[in-house]
């Protein structure tokens, strides 16, 4: 049976596990939004004050229950409102997805009323984004969309739909998305850099470990906490890191940074082997790079290659999911008394 395009959309939310997104309507995503009618029992909308406040709660929904966040807006000044909690949701890589409205697509380029490009605007600050121009491309680039938004380093994708797409009819099959043939969600873990971190560790005398929200993210805290329990190493967290490892825990030394703790900062400058879990070297963390633990060897284990070397030097860098990353590399490591 023919369904639209913008009925096909709430099914494919529905497929996904979504039950409460966030938006604010316009005229070119009203086709979608007179389809959440039939569906209230099923498929909770939030309506926001403004574009922008959905964005940020549907981050807040998102880091709060580890699903993947929906927001949603039309065409023109209601999709570039959006633009400000994407780059937020990049930044902090929360997993989100955004729909937008936008106009026919024989009007695309025709400077039509609230048409903006938000396909070339949002680049810079999405994991991924698309254009749908056809209605039977929606349940494919719907389940892309998810896939890519949760795997690997989470963050937001957004998916422009032309109001033709929304009315246009398809036959509605979905399949999740369970890999893309051009996209590594999470590098291939090398043995020989992990048992290389593992002899850094092992010799150091003065080890310091400053942990993220990739531990978070990644479900690791249970692994994590094993990992420092055995070496016996001192743990300093970023702001997104905090609830990582319990604050009392004897290892814990406090929040690094700007903003943090004084220890944790001394330590950082005294230390002879910096271990960095599901960090990124912010500016906040390290300060003045020149003289950001110069003394020090550095481990940085992380999922995203582009991190490596980005901002601090590093010795041995172990790509990987931080779960099993530290799940490995347990064994390897000797029981310290630091």
């Amino acid at each position: 049976m023919k369904i639209s395009g913008a009925e096909a959309v709430i099914h494919c939310l529905l497929a996904e596990g979504v039950d409460l997104l966030y938006g604010y309507p316009g005229g070119a995503i009203m086709p979608i939004y007179d389809e959440f009618y039939k569906f209230q029992d099923k498929l909770h909308h939030v309506l926001t004050r403004h574009e922008q406040g959905a964005t940020h709660a549907a981050q807040g929904y998102a880091r709060v229950t580890g699903k993947v966040g929906v927001a949603m807006a039309t065409s023109g000044p209601g999709a570039t409102n959006l633009v400000t909690g994407i780059a937020d949701a990049q930044i902090d890589s929360t997993p989100m997805v955004c729909i937008t409205g936008q106009v026919a697509s024989h009007l695309l380029g025709s400077d039509a009323f609230q048409e903006t490009d938000i396909i070339g605007i949002s680049t810079p600050v999405t994991k991924w984004n698309y254009q749908i121009t056809k209605a039977s491309e929606i349940p494919e680039i719907l389940a892309k969309a998810f896939y890519i938004a949760r795997s690997g380093r989470p963050g937001p994708v957004l998916i422009d739909i032309t109001k033709d797409a929304q009315f246009g009819e398809l036959d509605f099959i979905y399949e999740k998305c369970k890999k893309i043939r051009s996209y590594r969600a999470v590098p291939k873990l090398e043995l020989t850099q992990l048992k290389n971190a593992a002899q850094l560790i092992n010799k150091a005398k003065k080890p310091f470990i400053v942990f993220g929200q990739g531990i978070i993210l990644g479900q690791a805290e249970k692994e994590f906490k094993a990992f420092i329990e055995k070496t016996d190493i001192p743990s300093a967290t970023t702001l997104l890191g905090l609830s990582a490892l319990e604050s009392k825990h004897r290892l814990h030394v406090g929040l690094v940074g700007m903003h943090g703790n004084y220890a944790p900062n001394v330590l950082t400058n005294d230390c002879d082997l910096l271990i960095a879990i599901g960090m990124r070297f912010d500016d906040r963390v390290t300060g003045n790079l020149e003289s950001y633990a110069k003394q020090a060897k550095v481990i940085h284990f992380d999922i995203d290659p582009a991190e490596i070397d980005k901002n601090v030097k590093t010795d041995v860098a172990v790509l990987g999911d931080v779960k099993e990353t530290l799940k490995e590399i347990l064994p390897l490591v000797t029981k310290g008394n630091h």
